[in-house]
């Protein structure tokens, strides 16, 4: 009859180091994740887009152009229009079709204040697709090296 062993033996050492696998993996993952993550989290409205070597107009066949000069005139396609009757017009071009782009053009020298409010009013009439229209930058020619 044999319930168990009489004899004792040692049991398994615990282990003296830790295992650096399941820490680096997970480390991986979290740098993954972050790396997806981070330009997501920037969100910023440049608007220093006067001149750029990528600027080429939209083929989008669908748009109303709106500009907005230094003194403050809004024009609404080729017309000169006061606020009210920016947003009036405005509100009955994003009812008719809410999916027209609006192409905005305005000067360095206006203030942010008049940009973001004009695009405010934009979004308020339901046109959400804003472009920023920008002249063509001219390529720049490397001066001849110095002998």
């Amino acid at each position: 009859m044999a319930f168990g062993r009489l004899e004792r033996t040692e049991r398994p050492k615990p282990m003296g180091e830790i295992n650096m696998t399941p820490l680096i993996d997970v480390m991986l993952v979290l740098l993954v994740i972050f790396m997806i993550a981070a330009p997501l989290m920037s969100t910023s409205l440049r608007l220093d887009l006067p001149k750029s070597s990528a600027a080429t107009p939209s083929d989008t066949p669908k748009f109303i152009a709106i500009a907005i000069t230094p003194d403050g005139k809004l024009h609404l396609g080729d017309d000169v229009v006061d606020a009210k009757t920016f947003q009036a017009r405005v509100k009955e071009l994003g009812t008719a079709n809410p999916e027209l782009e609006v192409q905005l053009r305005a000067d360095r020298r206006v203030p942010y204040g008049q940009v973001a409010e004009l695009i405010g009013w934009c979004q308020a009439a339901g046109l959400s697709r804003i472009a920023f229209v920008a002249d063509a930058q001219a390529p720049q020619v490397a001066p001849p090296p110095s002998p």
